[in-house]
């Protein structure tokens, strides 16, 4: 399928590893030019040439963290052409209430609540003034399974979730989508890591962890290019009549109550 997005510009953050890295690739190999950020330099670079040599587009990268809201103003003046941001950075740490301390809970916030209000303040107000453009959160389905065992991302995710709802309401009427994609469990390197010690506590063997996920729907976690081909598909006009729209992709786990 042509999603005619040859010749678009992407940005996308937390672009150097797992969803973001993978939602990269997908909008490199459909011709959009990129721009990545992440914290980590050289993986952005690793990024970069894996990409320009694979797919012949235009990406430049940014180390930068977008928790600070000066960041996020640098990336708007630096960018201002921009006609997909697709917010993915964050990681929010687990624990039951009583284990997350105000400064890590704050510290989580920063990055992938504030960061992601404080990019969609900036570039929408650019894409409104240009005419149009498209903004994709990449969210997470613990704003629905809400697991008290971690509460902080519970709470982020559906803050998030409600705002892009929010804004996606209405954003048609200044030419802008906004939608979200909310993964369940995804073979990143973080979850892959978290899983591989917990099974090596299990079963002493690490790579043994997709024993872990075995009454998944399925049988297995999600795969991020399987998250990166959403995403791809609502920043394409073939999802012009859609706003607002927040697209859980978890096997099914969060419609039946998260057990699974």
């Amino acid at each position: 399928m042509d999603l005619k997005l040859k010749g678009k510009r992407a940005l996308i953050t937390g672009a150097s590893r797992g969803i973001g890295r993978a939602v990269a690739d997908a909008l490199g190999a459909e011709g959009c030019d990129l721009v990545l950020t992440s914290r980590t330099a050289a993986d952005l670079d690793a990024a970069k040439a894996a990409i320009e040599s694979r797919d012949g587009v235009s990406v430049r990268t940014v180390a930068a963290d977008l928790s600070d809201s000066a960041t996020v103003s640098l990336l708007a003046a630096e960018f201002p052409a921009i006609d997909i941001l697709v917010n993915n950075a964050g990681a929010i740490p687990g624990g039951r209430l009583t284990e997350v301390d105000e400064a890590r809970w704050r510290a989580a916030w920063d990055l992938k609540v504030f960061g992601t209000i404080n990019m969609t303040r900036a570039f929408y107000a650019l894409m409104k003034a240009r005419g149009g453009g498209v903004i994709i959160n990449v969210i997470g389905n613990a704003a629905r399974t809400r697991d008290p065992e971690y509460i902080c991302g519970v709470t982020a995710n559906a803050g998030l979730t409600a705002f892009t709802q929010s804004l996606g309401s209405t954003s048609l009427h200044d030419g802008i989508r906004v939608n979200a994609v909310s993964p369940g469990p995804t073979a990143t390197s973080r979850l892959v890591g978290l899983a591989g010690r917990k099974a090596q506590e299990r079963f002493g063997d690490p790579e043994r962890w997709p024993e872990l996920f075995s009454a998944m729907p399925g049988g297995r976690v999600g795969e991020p290019e399987e998250i990166a081909a959403m995403v791809a598909f609502l920043a394409s006009p073939k999802s012009d009549y859609t706003s607002g729209a927040v697209v859980t992709l978890d096997a099914g786990v969060s419609s039946r109550g998260g057990a699974f």
